[in-house]
């Protein structure tokens, strides 16, 4: 096996497979190459001088510029390249609209169809409290409920505990109630409690105006100051629910129902070469079937934006598109923050030395589509195809996001691993086989094996049939231990 990889014919490095010790001899390109330095794995390597200020191409682009003269064969990282990206731009419409030549597939996923039309992967039951004041009451009535009742007719059981709701303002509150909304109408949830507490800002009454249609046998509320005892009511409540959710049955669906999250965390050198791209092709793939997709992690676009950019299915899908990127810009100065604050420590110590080179292999997770859509935070997705979202890139948050936007399962890659989950199914696929192996109560699914002679073709047939397994009801590692969050997106003043 070779100890480098190439990735595109235009770039000046190579990325190391394994770690490669100073004095070893590559051949690139039929060339010899004298390595200068220990290089970790994951990292960089110079194939050719690259003179100072010039760029540095990996993926096929520019990943940044050279600080000072890099021989060939020397590491090339944080400290002799820069990033070349700056304040916002002026961006030109130049449409790429791409022809995928992909077959249909006669696969099936049994899932729960609700009444609305939208379809769940999971049946479960959730509280949902409108402030966090009454997440301790919310706790003690799941526990009840779980101790007291046959409930293993549902998947999961569980109140979502956040700390907001009241003493926000502006758009942060806003935003709250949208997050909160879009949390009781998701499809994986099959009952829902909305509990209050009674004075906040996020007046129940409001909350139902937002919600509009809803199924009142799925849905119910409470308002604990108007009651004398919140858990015994909560419990009698969600004791309905339990009942009622004893008809729910999976059916045969088509792919089509599938709406899909692309996330990822913790990335590395490897993370735009196996598990990203894989996540690309399985994008492609989906979307062929009729099915969704979205990209989110907005600050993880900078420097590669404009290959999402040309392939907007239109000019006004572009303009969205601009504003998304610019607006998010925007955000970081109002808050008086660099804008290029990115990668993190974990990202550099995995390989990745610049924006541009975490947002080149970033975007590889949206294939090849066209963009169809741009939402909003916590806006439903609405048309089928590759949609881009207004979320930041912390993983939680932006996991969060995809989940409110409609997605039922969210598909995040790492390099470095991490064991958290949002409240949809969270599956982890590793970049490389070392993580896979070494955490493996993490990880669901390895795309390491792309580095070890496996073809994208085998991995992708082996990933489909996995997430096909999930969506049937395969619980994965996160639901397993229980690790189940949300996060709201919050920017704004807390009085």
């Amino acid at each position: 096996m070779s100890k480098y990889i190439k990735i595109n014919p235009a770039d000046n490095v190579v990325v190391a497979i394994e770690e490669i010790a100073e004095g070893d001899i590559l051949t690139v390109d039929g060339r010899t190459i004298v390595i200068k330095n220990n290089i970790p794995t994951g990292h960089k390597i110079a194939i050719k001088p690259i003179k100072e200020n010039e760029n540095v191409v990996k993926y096929g682009y520019a990943i940044g510029h050279a600080l000072s003269d890099i021989a060939e064969g020397e590491h090339v990282h944080t400290h002799n390249v820069k990033t070349n990206l700056h304040d916002n731009l002026q961006y030109a419409y130049h449409p790429v609209h791409p022809v995928l030549s992909i077959p249909k597939s006669d696969l099936k996923i049994n899932a729960f169809k609700r009444s609305d039309g939208n379809v769940g992967i999971r049946n479960e039951l959730w509280i949902v409290p409108t402030v966090g004041c009454v997440n301790g009451q919310a706790q003690m009535i799941v526990n009840r409920i779980k101790s007291e009742l046959d409930v293993s007719h549902i998947d999961d059981i569980r109140v979502y505990t956040h700390n907001y709701g009241c003493s926000q303002l502006g758009d942060d509150h806003e935003n709250t109630k949208k997050a909160l909304v879009a949390l009781a109408k998701h499809p994986n949830a099959a009952g829902i409690l909305v509990m209050s507490l009674g004075c906040e800002n996020n007046q129940q009454s409001a909350f139902k105006e937002a919600m509009g249609n809803f199924d009142s046998n799925r849905v119910k509320f409470l308002i604990s100051q108007q009651v004398s005892d919140e858990i015994e009511t909560g419990f009698e409540l969600m004791k309905e629910l339990v009942e009622y959710l004893k008809n729910d049955k999976r059916e045969e669906l088509p792919l089509s129902s599938l709406k899909i999250g692309l996330k990822c965390g913790g990335s590395d050198g490897f993370s735009g070469i196996t598990a990203n791209p894989l996540l690309g092709r399985f994008s492609d793939w989906l979307i062929a079937q009729g099915g969704t997709t979205i990209l989110t992690e907005v600050p993880e676009m900078f420097g590669a934006e404009t290959i999402l950019m040309n392939r907007c299915i239109n000019e006004e899908v572009f303009h969205d598109s601009v504003d998304l990127i610019n607006n998010f810009k925007d955000y970081f100065r109002k808050s008086e923050q660099p804008i290029y604050e990115n990668p993190s420590p974990g990202n550099k110590a995995g390989g990745i030395s610049t924006l541009e080179d975490k947002s080149l292999g970033c975007t590889q997770k949206g294939g090849n589509s066209e963009v169809v859509d741009v939402l909003n935070y916590a806006e439903a997705v609405t048309v089928h195809g590759l949609n881009l979202l207004n979320s930041p890139g912390n993983d939680l948050v932006a996991s969060t996001a995809l989940g409110l936007s409609g997605c039922q399962l969210v598909l995040f890659t790492t390099g470095r691993g991490t064991p958290f989950g949002s409240f949809i199914p969270t599956m982890k696929i590793s970049t490389n086989s070392k993580l896979f192996n070494f955490k493996n109560g993490w990880i669901d699914f390895n795309a390491g094996t792309l580095l070890e002679g496996d073809t994208m073709d085998i991995v992708l047939k082996r990933f489909i049939d996995f997430i096909i397994e999930t969506c049937n009801g395969k619980k994965l590692k996160h639901e397993q231990t229980g690790f189940k969050e949300i996060a709201i997106f919050k920017s704004g003043v807390t009085l």
